[in-house]
């Protein structure tokens, strides 16, 4: 998947539409707006390195970085990974499911803004994400409200360009990303109508 978003990266109006017959708009304005209150919660438990996973145009990433946390954001755009370097943080145009540095080492890795939905699995992402951490290292992984489940199907994005390509995507309720965690334990918040599941990577 390289560009669908790249839309909603420049702050357009981009909805997702999923085979399930749902459309959402993209949250195009706050992707390239400055953290708000849901996000510095998560940033605020980074201590780094940090591995941003889909970094969109990188205001986590460049919010970390300005405050002197490591931090390395991947995403298949390459507008995204321009859009990152722009801010002053580090990026790469990396496949979360190929070769990635410090492989292992992670402190923290994030998955916000529907990024469980990256390859339509999200126990083989996370499974991923698993062995790209260090033992009780936390990946905080943005997830749908309670009573969702998981779904899993394929998606495209509309915007004013026409309809993208199909990609596999999925979606993960707060109520069923800890069966999807193995080799994690889970602790879910709610923070100002988002929520997040933070998954401590047990050795």
């Amino acid at each position: 998947m390289s560009g669908e978003f790249d839309a909603a990266l420049r702050g357009g109006t981009s909805t997702l539409e999923t085979s399930d017959g749902r459309a959402r708009p993209l949250p195009g304005h706050r992707w390239i707006s400055p953290p708000d209150t849901a996000d510095r919660h998560v940033l605020a438990a980074c201590r780094g390195p940090v591995l941003d996973i889909g970094c969109g145009p990188g205001r986590l990433a460049g919010a970390l970085t300005g405050s002197g946390v490591m931090c390395l954001g991947i995403d298949s755009s390459p507008l995204a990974v321009e859009m990152t370097l722009a801010r002053g943080a580090m990026a790469l145009r990396r496949d979360v499911f190929g070769p990635l540095p410090g492989d292992g080492s992670w402190r923290e890795a994030l998955l916000v803004d529907g990024n469980i939905g990256i390859g339509g699995d999200p126990t083989a992402l996370l499974a991923r994400v698993r062995g790209l951490l260090r033992p009780w290292g936390v990946a905080w992984v943005e997830v749908e409200p309670p009573r969702t489940g998981v779904w899993r199907g394929t998606g495209r994005v509309v915007d004013a360009g026409g309809r993208g390509r199909t990609f596999r995507w999925a979606r993960v309720g707060a109520d069923a990303i800890a069966a999807l965690a193995i080799g994690f334990s889970a602790r879910v918040v709610e923070v100002d109508r988002r929520w997040f599941a933070a998954l401590v990577a047990t050795p």
